[in-house]
């Protein structure tokens, strides 16, 4: 018994807390943060990166669109938004809604009557464009587009300063209410466009014709 006490006399204490406190020290080097948790290296969460977003398939000012195949639907797109905007903006709330029941009426009448209100107080159109912009800011998210702000800053060429921003949604979608209010009806037209190239009509529906299996066949003799 006094040996072993002799042993353990001259023995040094474990630096347990030491080597805990080595062991969940964090590391850093070539730029990766290394986390070390009971011997086991945990490497931090990479950091998110935005995909980049895609641009429109036609332009603001493109009133015919790109003379393509949807020359006929971007003519159609044209004379509405021209003389029926009421109608368009309705038609495209359709389609991004599709299972949504009375779509079409609702919209179409809740943008009648601000145009109506607008142009009797103001004499223009100044009280739908307010209203019809939140359908920019979903189809542009949707589809994850190129936003007016977007396109402005890159034309300054401040678009790595813009993708960095981290009040860049809060600031696209000032840009899609902006782009509603001064250029409503070429908004209304290229939203149209897109809508039409991207999904079709919620009434449209393939015909096809069931095919049902033959029956056993017996032979006689």
């Amino acid at each position: 018994m006094a040996d072993e006490a002799l042993i353990y006399a001259n023995e040094k204490e474990p630096e347990t807390k030491h080597a805990h406190k080595g062991e969940n020290e964090a590391h850093e080097g070539d730029g990766e943060t290394v986390v070390i948790a009971e011997g086991v290296p945990l490497l931090a969460q990479p950091a998110v990166v935005d995909t980049p977003t895609s641009p429109w398939t036609t332009g603001l000012f493109s009133c015919f669109g790109n003379n393509d195949e949807f020359f006929s639907s971007d003519l159609e797109v044209c004379v509405l938004g021209t003389f029926a905007p009421c109608f368009l903006y309705a038609s495209n709330v359709e389609r991004l809604h599709p299972t949504t029941e009375n779509t079409l009426t609702n919209h179409f009448c809740t943008y009648s009557g601000l145009f109506c209100l607008g142009n009797f107080i103001f004499g223009c159109n100044a009280l739908a464009p307010c209203f019809s912009s939140a359908s920019r800011t979903e189809l542009r998210r949707k589809y994850n587009l190129m936003g007016s702000s977007e396109c402005f800053a890159k034309s300054c060429g401040c678009g790595a300063h813009f993708a960095e921003s981290s009040d860049r949604e809060c600031m696209e979608t000032v840009g899609d209410f902006a782009t509603h209010y001064i250029c409503h009806t070429c908004a209304l037209c290229q939203e149209g466009r897109e809508i039409r190239r991207r999904m079709p009509h919620p009434g449209f529906v393939r015909s096809f014709m069931p095919m049902e299996a033959p029956g056993q066949q017996v032979m006689l003799p």
